[in-house]
């Protein structure tokens, strides 16, 4: 009897376990929702998508809101598997005009608490979930490009600088101005601008004096890699080489993505190891074989089908 009883017991677990096993196979997965107050989020080529900051009328300015928002959205955007490639940019006549001052006021300018040391604890609270909206664009594995036009202000640049790749149009200016309204850049600049462009003469003197840097400038110092005649260029740009990104392994280029960064902060010794383990897994894709093969036959990756990461 308890011989037949467990018996019995196994085929029905089976069973259930088949059942589960086909149901999830089954079952769609509905796409993210990517509809906010700030952003605009539309999809500009196939597996790239393209954010905007969407407060035109106030020239982009960073609000509450769009702090928050940026968080919702790369957070979505991270676990998407029909995205690839994301272009950043800014609606109207500029790409942002930095921190929305008149918004924000209130809670930098009266922050909670009984005394000297909870406001501190606060304050620091708040500085830190402010730096998790640029963050996130470095912890989301697909790669993001800044389209900037006009004008680039304070956020702006902890924004840009945040990002893997860096575009802009012959109009655009960029000014670190945090200095000029009696404070340190608190959410990045100060601690990627160095990297990125490697002059730490240039990046102090940028820095100290809030001066405004021209796109030939920025060009010529590494801030951007290409200069485009206009915006409309520009995008046309970013989304050609957004699409060309798109078009390879995701494997190979979220995996890249990773480990650039990882490199940026530790020594070469340690990103040598740190990319050994990463690949001991990772060498192990399909995309390997499928883009070995794609060569050997004289075709594009773009005509390789790899599947969703």
């Amino acid at each position: 009897m308890a011989v037949h009883l467990v018996g019995g017991a196994r085929i029905g677990c089976r069973g259930l376990f088949h059942t589960l096993q086909t149901g999830m196979r089954t079952m769609s997965v509905a796409p993210p929702s990517y509809d906010f107050e700030t952003l605009r989020v539309s999809q500009a080529r196939d597996s790239v998508l393209h954010v905007e900051l969407n407060r035109p009328k106030k020239r982009n300015a960073m609000n509450k809101t769009l702090w928050r928002e940026m968080v919702e959205c790369f957070q979505r955007i991270a676990q998407d598997t029909d995205q690839r490639v994301v272009v950043v940019s800014g609606a109207g006549k500029m790409f942002t005009a930095g921190i929305d001052l008149l918004d924000m006021a209130g809670e930098v300018l009266q922050p909670q608490g009984d005394d000297t040391a909870r406001k501190a604890w606060h304050m620091r609270n708040t500085i830190l979930q402010y730096q998790e909206s640029f963050n996130v664009i470095e912890k989301c594995s697909k790669p993001v490009i800044a389209a900037v036009h006009g004008a680039c202000i304070g956020g702006g640049i902890d924004l840009i600088t945040a990002c893997d790749i860096r575009l802009c149009s012959r109009d655009a200016w960029f000014q670190v101005k945090e200095v000029d309204i009696g404070m340190a850049a608190d959410v990045g600049t100060l601690q990627r601008l160095p990297k990125v462009i490697g002059n730490a003469s240039l990046v102090s003197e940028l820095v100290y004096t809030a001066r405004m840097m021209m796109a030939d400038e920025a060009l010529s110092c590494g801030l951007v890699s290409r200069l485009f005649e206009d915006k409309e260029a520009m995008l046309d740009g970013a989304f050609e080489m957004a699409s060309e990104i798109a078009s390879k392994s995701p494997v190979g280029v979220q995996g890249a993505k990773m480990n650039l960064i990882y490199s940026r902060d530790h020594s070469v010794k340690d990103g040598l190891n740190y990319i050994a383990t990463w690949n001991m897994s990772m060498l192990q894709t399909d995309d390997l074989v499928k883009s070995a093969q794609a060569a050997m036959e004289k075709k594009s990756p773009k005509d390789v089908p790899y599947s969703k990461l």
